[in-house]
């Protein structure tokens, strides 16, 4: 990243206290095993997955069942099932381009991971992509109400002991989204895994590969150098 040019300050001068990440398709890819083990699951019980697969993403296993309704499905054993099989199948898992030296950059303390993903495959899924487990992460097991909800990031901004207002959000689900907004939270969106261009009013990053942490004592404040194929 040093050297280039024509560096744009892509968050007009603001400063964080910390940054939040969220996990599957923010700071690493599982979309292949994600679809392979859940598509199963869809065939199983009798559901379409070309329909069933665009609601899975963002939202944890136990509410994204338990929204179906379905007659006899008990969502919490369903949803360890599944965890079970994610967690055995990680050959395509793959960290986004720049992730890791992006974590590497932010000052220590300074940064959280919040996923719906339960804790056990969370860290499973790092491992299997070479990036690091942070002393914080907020779980599924850590709320109650998963995102859209706002509760999983106000936990986080809590356990950084800084206000949400002053974080920034890395997302890349509608879901997810939405639960940074109603925490107050700025947002960015990572695009690195979407098959279709994202209508969003944040600003979007394909990877992290053309971003510089800036720490001070001000805060943490972002620069993108050179042109950033996705930013907007």
């Amino acid at each position: 990243m040093r050297g280039r040019q024509d560096v744009t300050d892509i968050f007009a001068g603001a400063c964080f206290d910390a940054v939040l990440f969220d996990m599957d398709g923010t700071l690493l890819t599982s979309i292949r095993t994600t679809e392979r083990v859940w598509s199963a699951w869809a065939l199983a019980h009798g559901l379409d997955p070309v329909v069933f697969l665009p609601t899975i993403h963002g939202v944890r296993s136990v509410e994204t069942i338990a929204n179906l309704g379905l007659p006899g499905v008990d969502p919490v054993a369903e949803a360890a099932a599944i965890t079970r099989a994610e967690i055995a199948d990680v050959d395509d898992i793959e960290a986004i381009g720049g992730a890791a030296a992006f974590l590497a950059a932010l000052p220590a303390g300074r940064w959280a991971i919040v996923t719906s993903a339960p804790r056990l495959l969370a860290v499973r899924r790092l491992e299997a992509a070479g990036l690091p487990v942070p002393p914080v992460m907020i779980t599924a097991e850590d709320v109650s109400r998963g995102k859209p909800a706002p509760d999983c990031f106000v936990l986080a901004a809590a356990r950084l002991g800084v206000a949400p207002e002053r974080c920034l959000v890395f997302e890349d689900a509608a879901a997810g989204i939405t639960a940074a907004e109603a925490a107050g939270c700025a947002v960015a969106v990572i695009t690195a895994t979407h098959r279709h261009a994202v209508e969003t009013s944040h600003r979007t990053l394909t990877d992290y590969t053309a971003l510089q942490v800036l720490p001070s004592d001000a805060g943490i404040s972002l620069r993108c150098f050179g042109a950033s194929p996705a930013a907007t």
